[in-house]
């Protein structure tokens, strides 16, 4: 997809959020609403952000965030952003963070913080590599179970990331420090096929990045980059064993 012709807008009224629900739900394989639009209308009329993507007038991605805090500062936490399975992989997603980014500095809103399944390597390295965000902390099985296609059969672990708005992006997105012993932490090609096809395999992969991610960030640890082969690159003067 061209994201040239893509149109990223904000939603203000009733009418214009109907069919925000439904995307959603195509975006996450879901039964059941992520969102309605009582509580859209309600986000956007307190100041919060919700948005769409459109491509000669049809819906390919959507966004909605509340406020929140981050370092004592007034933060925008977004809770969802997706795009279409048919228009993944075509800019369209970095276009909408950009523009939330964008949606945030003019407000004066110094972060914007969300949350993501750290096993996900797309995910990761979409956020950490391309993004520039940093992770701020784990939070074990945060949302407690989940049952749509992207998330059944698995506890929902997760990564809460910060993105400066005032920030250069550019010299975000570095090398780790040389100087500093940075250690690899494995995550699998594909998890979310993997729990549809071997539960056991999928909690085991769970398990493991939840002490050995988890673990060395609770223990001070901090995550420098995530590498072309899939790894966090995590920096840990504790040295753990």
């Amino acid at each position: 997809m061209d994201t040239t012709a893509c149109n990223i807008r904000t939603l203000h009224h009733h009418d214009e959020m109907t069919m925000v629900p439904t995307v959603l739900q195509q975006i996450w394989g879901s039964a059941i609403p992520l969102v309605n639009v009582e509580l859209l209308c309600a986000i956007a009329e307190s100041g919060g952000y919700v948005a769409v993507a459109t491509d000669a007038d049809n819906i390919v991605g959507a966004s909605f965030g509340f406020f929140g805090r981050h370092h004592g500062a007034e933060a925008l936490h977004s809770h969802i952003t997706g795009v279409l399975p048919g228009v993944q992989h075509g800019g369209v997603g970095r276009a909408m963070k950009f523009h939330q980014r964008d949606w945030a500095a003019e407000r004066g809103i110094p972060w914007i913080t969300w949350t993501f399944d750290p096993l996900v390597r797309r995910n990761a390295r979409f956020n950490i590599s391309v993004l520039g965000a940093e992770v701020a902390s784990y939070h074990v099985n945060f949302y407690g179970p989940m049952t749509d296609a992207m998330n059944a059969h698995d506890e929902t672990d997760r990564l809460l990331m910060a993105w400066s708005t005032s920030e250069d992006v550019a010299d975000a997105v570095t090398e780790p420090d040389s100087t500093e012993p940075t250690i690899a932490v494995a995550t699998p090609p594909d998890i979310v096929a993997m729990r549809r096809t071997d539960t056991d395999a999928a909690m085991a992969w769970r398990l493991t990045l939840r002490r050995e991610l988890g673990g060395r960030l609770a223990a001070g640890a901090r995550v420098v980059g995530f590498s072309e082969s899939g790894d966090y690159l995590v920096t840990d003067s504790t040295a753990m064993e």
